[in-house]
């Protein structure tokens, strides 16, 4: 898939089927209209398109109006998003800043400076709920009435459901913060996963819970940080680890702002996502991840961050995260032995 940072580059294809939302978290509802669109693009011959923004324009309203939580949630990072819409067959992805100038243009100027004049659409397919211009101005039925005046066709998509539920990235974030990774699970089509790079931290964990003074082999985790990101999910889960082994790697990880330290520490109360892998792979030595993108798959919610009075206290809570943790995968395991052994029956 080929990603564009906005419509002015050689290398954008002159026409398109294309369709446009922010598609936080790339869930089932999401998916179902990418297939859609690929089927269009195919039957015309023509290159499928994701038009999406960066900001989200509710975060881009929530920093011009000082009003922080008109910001919504983040189910995933900007590199989750290209990930997954590139697992779905789309072949270019337009990310278009959303600034004063994109919030303040009208509906018809959207129209025409970016879909007809940028992007050269032939196909547009929209969800049943899709508003667009300043103010929110424009819906379907103007753009539909542009497609009759400027020759392309414009098309919408309904609700998508799964056992009655209407699947929305907000029935996914609800889910997220609620800790319930199973409907997380079922409303993404797979499990929630957090990828980056990992990042030097203050190398803490290595020595909290050391053998000895000056060992460094206590808890040593794998850091992702990120930068003005308001997570969906919070907490301390029991997770995989992609990307640092053949096999993925059981592991706990806190998910948040880590408030038993010191706001002003390296991570400067930015929120990380930081793992501690159960087994750490001898071929990585003690410095082997950095650099490394890795994928954490968040499987179950153990607890609400925790705010400890002292280092021997946080000590003796990340070693019972790591006991709850084993105790899960144990139990995870034994469960899939039984529902293989009762499928041989």
């Amino acid at each position: 898939m080929q990603v564009f940072r906005g419509f002015r580059h050689p290398g954008v294809a002159p026409a398109c089927a294309l369709t446009i939302g922010n598609f936080d978290g790339v869930h089932r509802g999401h998916q179902a209209m990418l297939a859609l669109l690929q089927t269009e693009a195919r039957q015309r011959g023509l290159p499928s398109c994701v038009l999406t923004f960066e900001p989200h324009p509710r975060d881009y309203f929530a920093a011009v109006t000082k009003k922080p939580d008109l910001a919504p949630a983040r189910i995933g990072t900007l590199r989750d998003k290209l990930s997954e819409l590139a697992a779905c067959g789309v072949a270019q992805t337009i990310v278009l800043p959303f600034d004063g100038r994109l919030a303040s243009q009208s509906p018809e100027e959207f129209i025409q400076n970016v879909l007809i004049d940028g992007l050269g659409v032939r196909y547009v397919l929209v969800g049943d709920d899709f508003r667009f211009g300043a103010k929110r101005a424009g819906d379907y039925a103007m753009l539909d009435a542009a497609g009759d005046a400027h020759g392309f066709d414009v098309a919408r998509m309904n609700s998508y459901e799964v056992h009655g539920l209407r699947v929305s990235s907000s029935a996914v974030r609800e889910a997220l913060a609620e800790g319930r990774m199973a409907d997380a699970h079922t409303l993404l089509g797979r499990p929630y996963t957090i990828s980056g790079h990992v990042v030097h931290g203050r190398k803490l964990g290595r020595a909290l819970g050391a053998s000895a003074p000056g060992k460094d082999d206590g808890f040593r985790t794998l850091n992702l940080r990120f930068k003005h990101w308001k997570p969906a999910a919070s907490g301390i889960f029991a997770v995989l680890v992609h990307g640092l082994s053949e096999q993925p790697l059981p592991g706990v990880a806190n998910l948040g702002v880590r408030p038993s330290l010191d706001a002003n520490d390296v991570n400067a109360g930015r929120v990380l996502l930081e793992t501690h892998c159960l087994e750490w792979p001898s071929h990585l030595g003690a410095e082997g991840a950095y650099g490394k993108i890795v994928r954490v798959e968040l499987l179950h919610k153990m607890h609400d961050e925790l705010r400890y009075t002292s280092l021997e206290a946080l000590t003796a809570g990340i070693a019972k995260d790591g006991r709850d943790a084993r105790a899960f995968f144990a139990s995870t395991h034994a469960e899939t032995h039984r529902q293989t052994t009762r499928d041989r029956i």
